[in-house]
């Protein structure tokens, strides 16, 4: 386990932690470069530093101690201004060797600054690498007319590990960029997945609701003049229709407002979600509509999740709109069966008017079937639909069945 993990185990830790790590990063940087000029007083972290130059060493006075704070106190704005946080510290570090003050860890910021432009830097970054070097060829310049006793190698050798803190820095800035986009990427590819879903619950629920109003209003107009007594029963059947659908656009529109949350996300939302119980609600809207529909279901009946019950119904819900609007009058029949591992749910309906329709292109894979195919699909069921040999049409989907925990 490593040293993270252990913290992150210890409750109390763990809270402290996730606190720092929501804090400014001026904050966290300011707590950085506090503690890097403390420790550049210590004396036994004397000796502990970046040094180039071996010129004869100078007692430290007033402007050894602020080219010390100049090394230091720029961390506070490493993130915010990297570039400016590492022109500061490395004009300084370059004074205070060129002078021959005595080596102190302040000069470790040297490395953080140099890290800290590799991380954060955006603009100009090839050009800060340029600068940066031509400025160290004249710090080794300088440093050999002072009478450095330091070989080319010796320069090449620290221009090296001065190099390594700026690509350690590179590689943590290149991660972090692959990794926003593979986030940014995911969530567009979530956005496009829940619009495909909301088209399609959109489809289904106006589709199916518009076309019995159409044939219910249809239907009450021609009461009118034939039967007037009956004309009363065409409207109100039109009535219930409209809150059916109102109801389930509010449903879809509580979807919506949950900012990308699936329909199964929310318990009070999925309540109010179409279910396989509302089936018997559906095929009375459909017989009200004219279309003889017979509907029989084998099996016990047992509470699955939200998706499962939602496509259900989704499918016996496109299955009767397709026959009133391509095969009015002719008899449907439903069969929902119960299984121990999954739900299948069969319509057919008679008559040439459907097998001419499921002939025409793009009609039996047409956006509602195509759409319920994909949904079926992702609950790792199957969906076929297509005429049959004896006449008609018929839609199969077999749903694999995920009963909620008791």
């Amino acid at each position: 386990m490593s040293r993270r993990q252990v913290i992150r185990s210890i409750p109390l830790l763990r809270a402290s932690l996730d606190r720092w790590q929501e804090r400014d990063a001026l904050l966290k940087d300011g707590v950085l470069a506090l503690a890097l000029t403390l420790l550049a007083f210590v004396p036994t972290l004397s000796k502990i530093g970046a040094q180039i130059g071996d010129l004869p060493e100078r007692p430290a006075n007033v402007l050894g101690v602020g080219l010390v704070l100049a090394q230091t106190v720029p961390l506070a704005v490493r993130r915010r201004w990297p570039a400016a946080c590492l022109a500061v510290i490395a004009g300084a570090f370059t004074v205070y060797q060129a002078l021959g003050f005595a080596t102190t860890f302040a000069s470790m910021g040297l490395y953080l600054a140099l890290y800290s432009a590799g991380a954060h830097q955006v603009r100009f970054r090839h050009g800060l690498v340029v600068v940066a070097s031509a400025g160290y060829a004249v710090l080794a310049v300088v440093l050999n007319r002072l009478g450095s006793p330091n070989s080319l190698p010796d320069y090449v050798a620290f221009w090296l590990a001065l190099a390594a803190f700026w690509l350690a820095g590179g590689v943590v800035r290149t991660r972090r960029t692959e990794e926003a986009e593979r986030r940014r990427l995911a969530a567009e590819v979530a956005t496009a997945a829940e619009r495909a879903r909301i088209a399609r619950e959109l489809h289904d629920v106006v589709t199916h609701h518009v076309t019995a109003m159409v044939v219910q209003a249809d239907a009450a107009q021609f009461l009118l003049t034939s039967a007037p007594e009956r004309a009363g029963e065409g409207l109100t059947a039109v009535s219930d229709t409209g809150r059916r659908a109102l109801r389930e656009l509010r449903y879809l529109l509580g979807v919506l407002e949950a900012t990308g949350e699936s329909a199964s996300a929310d318990p009070g939302r999925a309540d109010r979600a179409p279910a396989l119980g509302r089936v018997g609600d559906l095929v009375e809207q459909t017989r009200r509509s004219g279309q003889p529909v017979e509907f029989s279901e084998q099996g016990e009946r047992r509470p699955q999740s939200v998706d499962v019950e939602l496509a259900a119904y989704r499918v016996v819900q496109e299955a009767l709109t397709n026959a009133i609007k391509y095969a009015a009058g002719k008899p449907t029949r439903i069969l929902l069966r119960h299984g121990d591992e999954h739900i299948e749910i069969v319509v057919t309906t008679d008559g040439l008017a459907a097998a001419l329709v499921a002939r025409k292109p793009g009609l039996a894979g047409g956006r509602g079937l195509a759409g319920l195919r994909a949904r079926v699909r992702m609950l790792d069921g199957e969906l076929e639909s297509g005429p049959r040999p004896e006449g008609g049409f018929e839609v199969r989907a077999t749903i694999p069945s995920k009963p909620l925990q008791e």
